[in-house]
């Protein structure tokens, strides 16, 4: 730990992960509370935001829970009045809450391509909208979104790319509209990393395996490796840094990928 973000408050949205293991939400909590954060932990289901407490409490971190639905602008609206409240202010937002969505746009049905932008874009405004007024009021503060490479890299995954370059659309978006705020706001598109939402869809070793071989450092990404660059992005090294769009993905989007292999990873 070396104190990068030294009395901030985080929010981090998603904070949880689905199944045993550490999401992209779950590792930028822990890395922000070990660089010295206060971070809010949020997720719909309180029981997974209470297991990445319990890491983060392991290393005499601190953070606190609150169970929240952020594709409802009231739970979006409480969480930030509760954070004041209890934290005080409010300089860091991640917004990592995302969902897969998969096929065409003939392929797709009106309530699932609903459902995906409802989660992975329509949450990411409505956060923002809450916390951009407190952010503003102390003096500015960091926003990053979390994207994917599908955004710019589409493998069948219409629905997932289409909200996810709706993601990257809205971060340039606000990055302007708020520079003047003292407020930045980046994304980070992750590569093919292994969460325990990627092994809750039943990839297999060989599938794993592939994908690692798709990307020019023959490796496969973890969360850690989104949630180093959350740090960053988050931290005053980046004071000078809005409106990007930051991969994380090996150099995967450098190279054509192999035939088959396929599987752009979700938050």
């Amino acid at each position: 730990m070396t104190g990068r973000l030294s009395g901030k408050v985080a929010i981090v949205t998603g904070a949880g992960s689905r199944g045993p293991g550490i999401g992209n939400g779950r590792a930028t909590a822990i890395l922000f509370a070990r660089e010295g954060a206060r971070v809010v932990l949020v997720d719909r289901v309180q029981e997974w935001a209470d297991q990445t407490l319990g890491m983060i409490a392991d290393e005499h971190g601190e953070a606190i829970v609150l169970e929240a639905d952020v594709t409802q602008s009231a739970d979006c609206k409480r969480i930030v009045q509760q954070t004041v409240q209890r934290c005080g202010t409010i300089d860091i937002l991640q917004n990592n809450v995302g969902i897969g969505g998969s096929g065409s746009v003939v392929e797709v049905n009106e309530d699932t391509w609903d459902q995906v932008m409802r989660v992975n874009i329509k949450s990411m405004m409505l956060m923002s909208k809450h916390v951009i007024p407190v952010m503003a009021e102390h003096g500015g503060g960091a926003i990053t979104n979390v994207s994917s490479i599908s955004s710019i890299r589409p493998r069948g995954l219409t629905p997932y790319t289409t909200s996810k370059g709706a993601v990257n659309a809205l971060t340039i978006a606000m990055a302007v509209d708020h520079a003047a705020q003292g407020i930045r706001v980046n994304a980070i598109l992750p590569g093919p990393v292994y969460t325990p939402m990627v092994a809750s869809a039943g990839m297999t070793e060989a599938q794993r395996q592939a994908r690692a071989k798709a990307s020019p450092l023959g490796s496969e990404g973890t969360a850690w490796d989104i949630a180093w660059a959350a740090v960053y992005l988050a931290s005053p090294e980046a004071r000078w840094v809005t409106g990007q769009l930051l991969c994380v993905d090996g150099g995967v989007t450098l190279m054509s990928p192999p035939r088959g292999v396929g599987g752009e990873p979700s938050p």
